[in-house]
């Protein structure tokens, strides 16, 4: 999509990535001459096979761990407080975070307390901190948020009951990434759904952006690509490590492109369903998606039969707008076989704060990225076709 001002990409992140990748967390410490590690670990983690590969590494190399693992979903200030002073009184020099979003995004803010100080709260918003983080290594155990490659970092205020987000496209994205498929071979198929539609969504929505640009859309397809290939047979069988490589590798471009594209009504309208109703980010998204994919529809319909292509369509030879029908059916689709409840009343979700949040929707802005611009009339219509 042509628009009027510059674009920029980057992505600071070093990745290894395969069967067996973890194994390069020893070298990667050794390198950086890394001797105390402060460790974010996903409690379900405990115990598992995968993280007793990690300790083995970590006892190899005669590093001192602190570990720290009380970290709920939508992590809060006062744990990202806890964790930062478990990290400040073993004086690590890097933090390793072996979990799903909520684990790296607590990983982050603490790497920005330890060089910048302060409360986490003094640097909500875009590139309100300048000293580099400590060193972050990051081994995802979902493939859903990108985090490990995204700009920015999300926690709970716990005093105004909002997120806080927190982004800096150059120093918010962990130094080293690690993609291991053996990383996501314990994760329950609900999270593996959820989480996987979280990435196709991040795909999704950075593609059809306002502020997309050839190398953005040229990471958002291939994600889009990769996830929607892979995400049926690595919801089935989490021990499909060819899927699950796939998926991290999906999620992983996602996330290094939508910090920068900024996102759209699906997410936008997500937020505030996660938040009133407590359902999770990606349930959230997944509710939202067919009928926010079927609202943009008008505004973008070449980039929509792109999709459809890449979601496997046989769109050749069709006129573009019957081409960009065949992706929100497939879009639909997928959220089908994936076991998504088809409205958000199934989900839980009752219809009396709907105007709310069709008004917070709207402050939101979310129509600097959207491609279609959404008017508060037509969120509050939206969350009622959803409904």
């Amino acid at each position: 999509m042509l628009t009027s001002s510059l674009s920029s990409f980057f992505c600071p992140t070093r990745i290894h990535l395969g069967l067996g990748a973890h194994e390069q967390l020893g070298p990667v410490l050794r390198s950086r001459g890394c001797q105390r590690v402060f460790i974010a670990l996903d409690r379900a983690l405990q115990g598992s096979d995968f993280y007793r590969r990690i300790e083995a590494i970590l006892a190899a190399q005669g590093i001192a761990t602190a570990v720290f693992t009380d970290i709920e979903a939508d992590p809060s200030d006062t744990t990202v407080e806890r964790a930062f002073a478990t990290c400040q009184a073993h004086g690590a020099t890097a933090i390793l975070a072996v979990g799903g979003g909520s684990t790296m995004d607590v990983a982050k803010a603490v790497g920005i307390l330890a060089t910048n100080g302060g409360r986490i709260h003094d640097y909500e918003g875009i590139e309100k901190f300048g000293t580099p983080p400590l060193l972050r290594i990051a081994i995802p155990t979902t493939a859903g948020t990108g985090s490990e490659v995204s700009g920015s970092c999300v926690i709970s205020d716990t005093t105004r009951h909002l997120k806080m987000s927190i982004r800096h496209a150059a120093l918010n994205p962990a130094d080293v990434a690690i993609l291991d498929p053996l990383a996501l071979t314990t994760m329950p198929g609900h999270v593996a759904a959820h989480s996987g539609l979280d990435a196709f969504v991040h795909a999704f929505e950075a593609y059809i952006s306002r502020q997309s640009n050839p190398m953005t859309d040229a990471l958002s397809l291939q994600a889009v690509e990769l996830i929607a290939a892979n995400i049926r047979p690595f919801v089935a069988d989490r021990s499909n490590l060819e899927a699950g490589l796939n998926m991290l590798c999906g999620s992983a471009l996602a996330g290094m492109v939508f910090g920068q594209t900024g996102l759209g009504n699906v997410h936008c309208m997500a937020r505030f369903v996660g938040a009133f109703y407590h359902l999770s980010h990606g349930l959230s998204n997944a509710l939202c998606l067919p009928h926010v994919a079927a609202f943009n529809l008008p505004a973008v319909p070449g980039k929509y039969a792109r999709v459809a292509r890449a979601m496997g369509c046989h769109v050749d030879g069709l006129p573009t707008l019957q081409a960009a029908r065949q992706a929100v059916a497939s879009i639909r689709e997928l959220c089908e076989d994936l076991g998504i409840p088809p409205r958000l009343r199934d989900a839980g979700v009752t219809a009396e704060r709907f105007e709310e949040m069709a008004a917070l929707c709207t402050q939101a802005h979310y129509n600097r990225w959207n491609p279609r611009h959404t008017t508060t009339a037509e969120f509050l219509e939206l969350f009622h076709k959803a409904y």
